[in-house]
C-alpha cells in the first residue's frame, strides 16, 4: 500500500494497516485522498459505478449507503465514506457536471449531517467558480525536431494522454505551452519512449507538464545517408 501510494504521488500519507483503524504512524492527508480517489477512478472505470449504488444487499440484509449526497444531488456518483472516534466523519465525494469531474475530501466532521453538507458546498462551489479545458489531444503531432542518422530527417513527439487542466473560471487564456525537447536527437527513435517535455506555465510558473513521446519509429537511415548526415551534424554543432 505505502508502495502504490508513494507512486501515485501521496506524498503526506503513511499506512500501517489495511482497515482504516487509528494508529500514531497511519495517517493522510485530504490531498493525497484527492490524489488516490482520482487514481481509483481513471485506472479502474469497469469497478467506479459501484461507489454510486443507493443500496446493498447481502446475505438477506439490505442496507444503505452512507454517502447520502447520492439521494440529494443526482451529479454525485461516488466515493467513500468514513469514521473513527479520532478522525471524525469523513466523505470523499464525487460529481460530474457538464462533462467536468471534481473531487472533494472532507475530513473530521462531527457528525454524518455536517459532512454531507460541507462536500456539497465544496462541489457546488468548484463547479460554480471553475472549469475544465484539454489543452492537448493525445496521439496527437506537437512538435517534429530534427534527427539525425534518420531514415526520415524528423521524428513526431506529441503526448501519450489528453492533456486536461482545471482553472478558475477565465484564466484559461493566460496559458503558455513550451516544448523542451532533448537536444541532438538521433536515430532509432523508438515509438512511445519519451524525448522530451510539454510543460504549461502561468505568470512564469510552471502548472503543468507532461512528457514528450515518440508517436512513431524513426529506425536508422543506410549507410550511405547516415555518412552524410553524420558529416553534416558534425558541421552543424560545429558552428
Amino acid at each position: 500500500m505505502n508502495q502504490v501510494a508513494r507512486s501515485l504521488g501521496m506524498k503526506e500519507t503513511n499506512f500501517t494497516d489495511s482497515n482504516g483503524l487509528s494508529d500514531g504512524t497511519h495517517y493522510s492527508t485530504a490531498r493525497d485522498l484527492a490524489i488516490l480517489s482520482r487514481a481509483w477512478i481513471k485506472n479502474f472505470p469497469q469497478y467506479y459505478p459501484w461507489f454510486k449504488e443507493k443500496w446493498i444487499t447481502f446475505n438477506g440484509i439490505k442496507q444503505p449507503n452512507r454517502n447520502r449526497l447520492l439521494w440529494r444531488d443526482p451529479s454525485v456518483d461516488g466515493i467513500k465514506t468514513g469514521h473513527t472516534d479520532e478522525a471524525g466523519y469523513c466523505l470523499i465525494a464525487s460529481a460530474v457536471r457538464n462533462g467536468m469531474r471534481l473531487i472533494s475530501v472532507v475530513l473530521g466532521a462531527k457528525n454524518e449531517e455536517a459532512r454531507t453538507k460541507y462536500s456539497g458546498s465544496l462541489l457546488n462551489y468548484g463547479f460554480r467558480f471553475f472549469e475544465t479545458k484539454r489543452l492537448f489531444a493525445a496521439n496527437t503531432s506537437l512538435v517534429t525536431p530534427r534527427v539525425w542518422l534518420g531514415k526520415e530527417k524528423t521524428a513526431v513527439l506529441g503526448l501519450k494522454d489528453d492533456m486536461y487542466i482545471t482553472l478558475p473560471v477565465g484564466q484559461h487564456s493566460g496559458l503558455k505551452a513550451n516544448a523542451e525537447v532533448n537536444s541532438h536527437l538521433k536515430a532509432p527513435i523508438i515509438k512511445g519512449q519519451t524525448y522530451g517535455t510539454l510543460t504549461v506555465t502561468s505568470g512564469g510558473k510552471i502548472i503543468l507538464s507532461q512528457p514528450l513521446i515518440a508517436l512513431q519509429d524513426n529506425r536508422c537511415a543506410n549507410f550511405i545517408f547516415a555518412i552524410y548526415d553524420y558529416v553534416l551534424m558534425l558541421f552543424q554543432h560545429n558552428k
